[in-house]
């Protein structure tokens, strides 16, 4: 089954984003050649401007305040297991003491680095990273799989605690929602939303031999997906068939 998710504002947008810039940057670090950790590279500099561009600290940090006053008032519920809430708001505690540990914009200290300010400024020219451009990169990429991953570590770490809070974040939110079993028919699918308990991602699955591809868009009162399925020149056209899907709705 094929995962697809849709966020339903800006805010969970960017915690997606993220997310999946971190994931990927993860994979790359783990490898060993010089051109994996050179697109690490390029990936922690799209992390960092990501942090610059918008206050996602900030932003991050208030989710995290408010999700756990959220858990703290289920304290004394006996419906609620005090154990786990103990380890969420932990959970929750420890990602907002990482955030507010912080100095600055997340990241920001990279580019005193005179090496990874150079390479910055050369990732938007075409062929601008070779060698006689920026020998000590070059230089750099020819060092020890180990050392070049010991040196990604270590530039990794003032944006790290971002990632934290973004999974934990991510985490809870999809946990919010319960798979159940849907049928598009003709390939298309609608569903109202409930406007006082406002959703704010959809998980969609769908079986991967079937070939089709979700077109979903939606806001807080209506959920819409078409299904298409490219032709023999590449072209996306609606597919007229009848398809089971399983979708969450998380709050």
């Amino acid at each position: 089954m094929l995962l697809y998710e849709f966020p339903f504002n800006e805010s969970v947008r960017t915690l997606l984003r993220v997310e999946h810039l971190f994931d990927r940057l993860d994979q790359l670090v783990q490898r060993d050649a010089a051109l994996d950790h050179h697109f690490a590279l390029a990936t922690l500099f799209e992390i960092v401007e990501l942090a610059l561009r918008t206050d996602i600290k900030g932003e991050l940090m208030k989710e995290l305040d408010r999700q756990r006053a959220q858990y703290n008032a289920y304290r004394g519920n006996p419906a609620v297991s005090q154990g786990a809430l103990d380890e969420v708001c932990g959970q929750l505690d420890r990602a907002f003491g990482d955030l507010n540990a912080l100095q600055g914009k997340p990241g920001a200290q990279l580019f005193t680095h005179e090496m990874l300010n150079g390479l910055k400024s050369r990732l938007g020219i075409p062929g601008g990273t070779c060698q006689f451009d920026l020998p000590t990169y070059h230089a750099w990429q020819q060092g020890s799989a180990a050392q070049r991953r010991q040196d990604l570590l270590q530039w990794m770490a003032p944006v790290r605690p971002l990632a934290q809070a973004v999974a934990l974040l991510l985490s809870l939110l999809r946990e919010s929602g319960v798979p159940h079993k849907v049928a598009a028919q003709s390939g298309q699918f609608q569903q109202s939303l409930n406007s006082h308990k406002p959703h704010q991602l959809l998980r969609l699955r769908i079986a991967q031999d079937l070939g089709l591809v979700p077109e979903i868009s939606g806001h807080r009162l209506m959920v819409s997906i078409r299904l298409l399925r490219a032709d023999a020149e590449g072209r996306y056209k609606l597919a007229y068939e009848d398809v089971p899907l399983e979708l969450a709705l998380c709050a």
